[in-house]
């Protein structure tokens, strides 16, 4: 048997696709095809088959083509040249009196990837939009999509573009939202589609006639339009309430994105919503498909931070079971933490204590780190069972508990004495690093109430040539010094040989210097030292571990039904940051302002500068350009201001993702308010590789208005301004639709 790929293979096709034998059998020649398409399937180099393949596709049969179109549509980028001899057999099946041929001829015709197709495809295209059979025209407007996408940066076709609109009122469901996906990509530049009155109208009249998938993207596409007066907005959600119950989790929860946009002044509106839609969401955190779980879980813990409790009667649908995957048991711990109440909080304690003795050591911990969550709340009874955990004396059972015991008694102060008493016997179980600084900790701070403390101590010091971790060598440093103030006397000679270790012998330079910055420190004086280490603490209240507050619905609305609840905000904001994209406006008079300027940052990723080429002008900012505070004021009060414009704004501002947003295109920050200040306020500078600077101020005075943005400039060049403009407009217009 000829080798797979190998010349005698290929040889013995190529006899069998030129037999006229073969040819005249129509079996035996479809038999052939497929033999070949088989050998594609493999990774074979079948690209000499290329003419006989062409020749195959003349024939009537309907099968037969569409496995020839497979092999054309692959082989094509590599045989351009070749490629060209099938297009004269695709135009003529475009004719056919079969609308199967004439679709199948269209799709491979708009698959073939090569230079110059473009001018073969629109006449076609044309005619296909035209077309009576259904199949015919949703095959056309796709490929009047691929065809935009293969011209690159020339100009968008009007006329295409009107065929497309006037294509939207078409009697096939399935056409209309081809259009609306073709117009989307083809109208990219330009802000994508425009939903007016009458397509929104339209649209939502057509809805009983699409399918699930239809459904679901004409509820995306209706978020872009505003409703003229409360009336029609009350007329809208009434006609989509039905979706809310829809069968297919797709519809209802694009459904609900669309009532909480559409609802944002109306909170009773919104919170009813969420309340209907609980059971579709119960059902999809219950599915077999893990996917749809993990996804519909995202979104439970996202309504539960602006309604606390709202699941709390249905929370044993959040039990794990036996067979699901590890990240959807830990999402379904972290929702059981936020569901906890006084009816439901032993029920839910007893199962989160069952995981703690899992096989999977990481399920095992994080249920025990969820067990120190809800110790905030309810710590008699969970400091009871984190206990008893510590009686199993297994390595990360124990080490988990330390750490949750360290994390609850800085926020519990209350619990501290509880905690010092089971501490004892627990040092020889901990072998890792994160566990040994969480117990190294809890004796330093709280030494004086565990007897044993100086003593545990020093078998670390004792073990700290053979110590391998850094950190825990710079945590049992600080914490020696810590219950030398408390316990001097047995502590000062382990103290002193702690010291000379780490700074006459120690190799670790961060070690080194906390040694060196300890002893240069006790020199000063023990009050000093008390002054240092025992200044007063942070409020606990402070929220600085985690954030309790309640958000409101509008403040994620927007993020609903998105990638978003799945990557966290914080995450997102940098996966979109990095995402290529093009600045555009939308054209739709109806939609929001903001929507404008909310596409994503271009990133160039590893390269040392950004380059925005708009149709004005050109811009490169450099990168790792920094002025200090006094170079910036001094710099600033010396130049006049270039340009002064107003950015819409809604919600809060969130200066960390700001800041990431703009070092992506190399906007430094010299200074920035922190979250919630009011006025907040921001610097920023940036300078390009002729060396001219950009200054810049931003003011927001108040939440939900418009802030205010100042720009300088160290020499006048219009053309650069303006492209500057563009980036930092696009940075916090992506910001902006992020925290909306």
């Amino acid at each position: 048997m000829p080798y797979l790929g190998g010349e005698d293979a290929v040889r013995e096709l190529r006899r069998a696709l030129a037999n006229p034998h073969v040819q005249a059998d129509r079996l035996r020649y479809r038999a052939a095809v497929l033999r070949v398409i088989r050998h594609m399937a493999q990774g074979a180099d079948v690209s000499g088959l290329f003419p006989e393949m062409v020749k195959a596709s003349a024939a009537a049969d309907v099968v037969q083509k569409k496995l020839v179109s497979l092999y054309l549509r692959a082989q094509a980028p590599r045989q351009p040249q070749l490629a060209l001899l099938a297009v004269n057999t695709l135009r003529k099946d475009c004719g056919h009196p079969s609308p199967a041929v004439r679709g199948l001829a269209l799709r491979s015709m708009c698959g073939l990837r090569m230079p110059g197709i473009q001018e073969y495809l629109q006449q076609p295209l044309l005619s296909g939009l035209r077309d009576k059979a259904s199949y015919v025209r949703r095959a056309a407007v796709l490929g009047c999509a691929k065809m935009v996408k293969l011209q690159g940066d020339s100009e968008v076709d009007g006329a295409l573009v009107n065929e497309l609109y006037s294509l939207l009122r078409d009697q096939d469901p399935i056409v209309v939202v081809n259009c609306l996906r073709a117009l989307e990509e083809i109208l990219k530049k330009e802000g994508g589609v425009v939903i007016n009155k009458p397509i929104a109208h339209h649209l939502l009249n057509r809805m009983a006639d699409l399918d699930q998938w239809g459904q679901s993207e004409v509820l995306t596409f209706l978020l872009r339009y505003t409703p003229r007066s409360e009336e029609e907005l009350f007329d809208i959600l009434n006609l989509l309430d039905g979706y809310l119950k829809s069968s297919s989790p797709s519809v209802v929860m694009a459904a609900t994105k669309l009532f909480l946009v559409l609802a944002r002044e109306y909170p009773h509106v919104q919170a009813d919503v969420l309340v209907r839609v609980k059971g579709p969401l119960l059902s999809a955190c219950t599915s077999e498909s893990r996917e749809l779980c993990f996804t519909a879980l995202c979104h439970v813990r996202q309504i539960l931070g602006s309604l606390p409790g709202h699941f709390s009667s249905h929370y044993k649908k959040f039990f794990c079971s036996y067979s699901e995957p590890h990240y959807i048991k830990c999402q379904k711990m972290e929702v059981l933490c936020e569901l906890v109440n006084d009816e439901n909080v032993q029920q839910v304690l007893e199962e989160l204590k069952g995981y703690c003795t899992d096989v999977s050591v990481e399920l095992a911990q994080g249920a025990i780190f969820a067990i120190g969550n809800i110790a905030r709340t309810y710590t008699e009874q969970c400091v009871g069972i984190l206990t008893e955990l510590l009686g199993l004396q297994q390595e990360h059972i124990t080490s988990a508990v330390v750490q949750a015991f360290r994390d609850l008694v800085w926020l519990c102060p209350q619990c501290t004495d509880a905690v010092c008493r089971a501490l004892p016997n627990c040092e020889d179980a901990i072998q890792d690093s994160e566990g040994k600084q969480a117990l190294i900790w809890l004796l330093g701070a709280h030494g004086e109430k565990v007897p044993n403390a100086p003593y545990v101590l020093e078998e670390f010091v004792e073990n700290m040539r053979s110590e391998m971790f850094p950190a825990v060598k710079m945590e049992l440093l600080t914490a020696l010094v810590r219950l030398f103030l408390a316990r001097p006397a047995e502590c000062q000679d382990m103290l002193g040989r702690l010291l000379y270790y780490c700074i006459e012998e120690e190799m670790d330079m961060a070690v080194r210097d906390r040694g060196l910055f300890y002893y240069r420190l006790l020199q000063s004086g023990v009050e000093e030292v008390k002054r240092v280490l025992c200044s007063p603490k942070s409020d606990p209240s402070l929220g600085l571990l985690e954030d309790q507050t309640e958000r409101p619905v509008n403040t994620w609305a927007s993020e609903f039904n998105t990638l978003a609840p799945v990557y966290g905000r914080e995450h997102w904001a940098l996966v979109t940051a990095h995402q290529p994209a093009e600045p555009s406006y939308a054209c739709s008079p109806c939609t929001d302002s903001r929507s404008r300027d909310t596409e994503s940052l271009i990133s160039e990723g590893n390269k040392e500068v950004l380059n925005v080429h708009p149709e004005t002008g050109s811009l490169t900012l450099i990168p790792d350009v920094y002025l200090t505070a006094e170079q910036f004021e001094k710099t600033w009060l010396s130049l006049d201001t270039s340009c002064h414009l107003s950015l819409p704004w809604c919600g809060t501002v969130h200066p960390d993702t700001i800041q990431t947003a703009l070092h992506v295109v190399h906007i430094q920050t010299i200074a920035m308010s922190k979250a919630g200040v009011q006025p907040w306020k921001a610097y920023l500078s940036a300078q390009d590789d002729t060396g001219c600077l950009f200054l810049t101020e931003l003011l927001l005075e108040a939440a939900d208005s418009e802030m205010q943005v100042l720009v300088k400039q160290s020499e006048a060049k219009p053309e650069a301004l303006q492209t500057f403009i563009l980036a930092l407009r696009t940075v916090m217009g992506t910001v902006a639709g992020l925290g909306s």
